[in-house]
C-alpha cells in the first residue's frame, strides 16, 4: 500500500522559525533560532499489492543547521538512500507535450497591434534510553540523515523520546500521533543534519527510500492538519493500475497530470523500485497533485484505489503562433490578395464600360 507523507513545516512556539511550507514529511521543524523553507519536494511511491516503497527528495533553503520530522508507517520499515536519477527521469516522462497551435487574425502584440517592445554537520547524538513505552528498532546514519525506527504505545512517551534524542518536533505532535498509536503503527523519525560541521541545510538533499509491508494503499495525511499555511501534495504513484484517492480528505479535488504505463526502458532508475520483477512488465504511473488551502480541514489519511479503467492522460501545452505565408502574415497576404483582386475587378469593369461607349 501506498504511504507517503505530505506536507508541513510548522511555526514552533518560543522559537524563531519559518512558517509552514509544503513537504512530504509528516511533520518537519528546523532547529531553534533558525529558518528553513522547502522549495520543492517530490515523492515517488511504488506499491505491488503487498509492499510499499517511498522515495522522497527535498530542495531546501535557509540557515538551519538541522531539522527533523517523523513519518508514521503501518509496519516495520527499512530505510536507505535512494537513486537521485529517479526524479529527473519521471519529470521527463510526465512533462507536458508541447504543440504549436496557429491562429489567423492578429492578436494584441502582433502587427499592427504590436507595442514595439518586449514584455518585461553535526553528527547524530548518541541514543538515550527513552520511556518503556518506546522501542528502538534501529538507529543509523544515512548521508545527511540521522534515522531512528521506533515503536510506541503512548504518544507522549514517543514525544519525550524524540525530544531527548535530538529530534526537535512541535509540542502538539502527541495529539496528532494518537490515531497511529491506536492502530499500532510504527514510526520513522528523521533528523536532517549535514555531516560537515557548521554547514547549513541547503540545495537538493539526497533522496531517502523507505519500504514496508502494507495490504492497503494508504497515504498518511493527518499530521498535515497541524500546518499553519496552505499545503501542496505532489505524488508519483507506481502500481499495476491507474490509481486515485477515494476522496479529497478536506482539500481541493486531486488533479491527475499524467497517467500511463512506463518501464525501466523508459526510466532505468525505476529498477531500484522493481527488484525481482521482469523488466518487460510495465507499471502504471499516475502523477497526482493536490492543494490544501485550509490544512486544519484534513480529516483522514488518503486511501488510494484503482480507477475503473486504465485510461491514459498527458497534459498538452500549446504555443500559439500567428500563421505565416512566405514570411508574411497569412491574414495580410490573404487580405492583400483580395484587395488586388478587387482592384482588378474594378479596373476591368471600368475598361469594359469605356469600350462599350466607344462602340
Amino acid at each position: 500500500m501506498l504511504l507517503v507523507v505530505c506536507a508541513l513545516l510548522l511555526t514552533q512556539l518560543g522559537s524563531l522559525i519559518a512558517p509552514a511550507y509544503a513537504c512530504g514529511c509528516g511533520a518537519m521543524v528546523p532547529a531553534r533560532q533558525s529558518t528553513m523553507g522547502v522549495d520543492r519536494e517530490t515523492s515517488v511511491v511504488r506499491w505491488d499489492g503487498t509492499t510499499e516503497q517511498i522515495v522522497m527528495r527535498f530542495t531546501v533553503n535557509g540557515d538551519a543547521p538541522e531539522a527533523a520530522w517523523i513519518m508514521p508507517v503501518p509496519s516495520r520499515a527499512d530505510v536507505e538512500l535512494g537513486d537521485p536519477d529517479l526524479f529527473g527521469e519521471l519529470d521527463d516522462l510526465t512533462a507536458p507535450v508541447e504543440r504549436t497551435r496557429y491562429y489567423f487574425w492578429p492578436r494584441d502584440g502582433d502587427w499592427p497591434f504590436a507595442s514595439g517592445g518586449e514584455g518585461a554537520s553535526a553528527g547524530a547524538p548518541p541514543p538515550v534510553d527513552g520511556a518503556p513505552e518506546v522501542g528502538v528498532v534501529g538507529r543509523e546514519r544515512l548521508g545527511d540523515f540521522d534515522v531512528a525506527r521506533l515503536t510506541a504505545t503512548d504518544p507522549d512517551a514517543l514525544r519525550d523520546w524524540l525530544d531527548t534524542n535530538g529530534f526537535d518536533l512541535p509540542a502538539d505532535l502527541a495529539s496528532g500521533l494518537q490515531p497511529y498509536v491506536d492502530q499500532e503503527w510504527e514510526y520513522v523519525a528523521v533528523r536532517l543534519a549535514p555531516e560537515e560541521k557548521g554547514a547549513a541545510l541547503g540545495g537538493t538533499l539526497d533522496p531517502l527510500r523507505l519500504s514496508f509491508e502494507s495490504d492497503r494503499l494508504i497515504y498518511p495525511m493527518r499530521l498535515s492538519r497541524l500546518a499553519d499555511e496552505p499545503q501542496s501534495l505532489g505524488l508519483y504513484v507506481l502500481a499495476d493500475h491507474r490509481m486515485e484517492p477515494r476522496d479529497a480528505i478536506g482539500g481541493d479535488a486531486p488533479e491527475v497530470r499524467f497517467a500511463g504505463r512506463v518501464s525501466s526502458a523508459d526510466a532505468p532508475a525505476l529498477g531500484e523500485l522493481t527488484d525481482g520483477e521482469p523488466d518487460e512488465r510495465p507499471l502504471f504511473l499516475t502523477a497526482i497533485d493536490q492543494y490544501f488551502p485550509q490544512p486544519e480541514r484534513i480529516d483522514a489519511d488518503h486511501e488510494l484505489r484503482a480507477t475503473a479503467s486504465d485510461a491514459t492522460y498527458q497534459e498538452v501545452r500549446y504555443d500559439d503562433e500567428l500563421r505565416m505565408f512566405a514570411g508574411v502574415p497569412a491574414w495580410l497576404a490573404t487580405v492583400g490578395a483580395l484587395f488586388v483582386v478587387l482592384i482588378l475587378l474594378v479596373v476591368g469593369a471600368a475598361v469594359l464600360r469605356v469600350r462599350r461607349r466607344v462602340v
